[in-house]
């Protein structure tokens, strides 16, 4: 254990081992930091964080903290942070409201400076949020997505697995699962290839999901025209259903 002395820890937090904690850092009551986390200066984690093994979270990041919501009574609620997850200078991440009663980021996500996580906020695993991306409550981030800095995510929003939103772009609609997300307003520039090929997808996986969002992207067929054709015509391997499952539950609709 590691403590700066001028860092002050609540008592009633829980710590694991072999944490350093650095220089003006507050950790308050109720928090729980699993082993090996290293914790920078400055840094102010509010009680209901729960914070997995190997994290890093860097200068002046504030965890945990009540959500920006008018509706919020006080109620406790929670922030939840895998494994393996970094935190970089000055992102700010709220807890839960009744709601859903907790934010919860995955592990191996990388979280850059300034990034905001909100209320009620689901985070998968192995995502990165560059610079000022800024989600609003509520929002959904599957597993290794990408968002380019200085993005705005409307409230509710989802974003599917495998996807990349482009810097600076706005997020007003769902973004479906595998694609490259770009432009004003916010659309379909392409399939995540690179992507899927470092994650070791199959080129017969490619293939059939490309030829899906052709389908689904490029035709003249409406949204459910095209989820129609793609059933009828497309093999239904995992990722295929994945695709159809996400777009037909979304209440906001995706972009197009």
């Amino acid at each position: 254990m590691n403590i700066h002395p001028t860092a002050i820890v609540d008592p009633g937090a829980e710590l694991g081992k072999d944490i350093s904690i650095g220089p003006y850092t507050l950790i308050k009551k109720e928090v729980r930091i699993g082993d090996n986390v290293q914790i920078g200066s400055n840094v102010l984690i509010d009680s209901g964080t729960i914070l997995g093994r190997n994290c890093k979270v860097h200068h002046g990041a504030v965890l945990g903290t009540p959500p920006q919501d008018l509706k919020f009574g006080g109620e406790k609620t929670f922030l939840e942070i895998g494994e393996n997850t970094v935190i970089r200078e000055y992102a700010t991440i709220n807890r839960g409201t009744k709601h859903r009663g907790r934010v919860t980021v995955g592990s191996n996500c990388f979280i850059m400076m300034y990034a905001h996580i909100a209320h009620d906020c689901i985070i998968g695993n192995n995502v990165i949020l560059a610079n000022s991306v800024n989600l609003a409550g509520h929002v959904e981030v599957e597993d290794w997505v990408i968002i380019g800095g200085v993005v705005p995510v409307h409230q509710f929003t989802r974003i599917g697995a495998h996807s990349i939103i482009g810097g600076g772009f706005r997020v007003p609609k769902d973004v479906p699962p595998y694609i490259l997300a770009g432009g004003y307003p916010l659309r379909y520039m392409g399939l995540n290839k690179i992507g899927l090929k470092r994650r070791n997808f199959p080129e017969k996986t490619i293939t059939l999901i490309n030829k899906a969002c052709r389908i689904l992207f490029q035709s003249r067929f409406n949204t459910t025209q095209a989820l129609e054709k793609i059933k009828s015509e497309i093999e239904p391997i995992p990722e295929i259903s994945h695709l159809l499952d996400f777009i037909e539950k979304s209440e906001r609709g995706i972009i197009k």
